[in-house]
């Protein structure tokens, strides 16, 4: 006849070693989380204003929510006004602090940038070598 050797269990040693396991995992879980939830409040939530204007003139936005900012395009031309909430605004390019030429409706997404050019003399908009 066949003998069954018994085995003692001892629960509570078990109970120790899976709830070592569960607090870790809990521990994982939760910094996880938290960096989840970090990473979703840091993701953009502004976009951008580009394109090209004669050197050294100035561009400005204004929105319909009241937000107003201002750069000059560089000398090759170019610009950029960033970190501007979500809207819809006007573009204008300004010549001694009176609007020339405005853009209106521009609709800024979060993440994404829309392009404005102005017009330059002879589709040029840096600034020559003489000025």
């Amino acid at each position: 006849m066949k003998t069954n050797k018994h085995h003692e269990i001892n629960h509570s040693k078990r109970r120790t070693v899976f709830s070592a396991w569960g607090t870790g995992l809990a521990v994982v879980l939760g910094v996880y989380g938290a960096v989840g939830c970090i990473a979703v409040h840091a993701q953009a939530t502004t976009g951008s204003v580009f394109g090209s204007a004669p050197a050294g003139q100035t561009i400005t936005v204004h929105s319909t929510s009241g937000t107003h900012r201002h750069s000059k395009a560089n000398d090759k031309g170019h610009y950029t006004i960033g970190s501007l909430p979500m809207g819809v605004y006007t573009v204008a390019l300004e010549k001694d602090g009176n609007a020339v030429d405005t853009r209106s409706n521009i609709n800024i997404t979060v993440g994404r940038g829309a392009e404005v050019d102005f017009a330059c003399g002879h589709d040029q908009c840096a600034e020559s070598a003489n000025n």
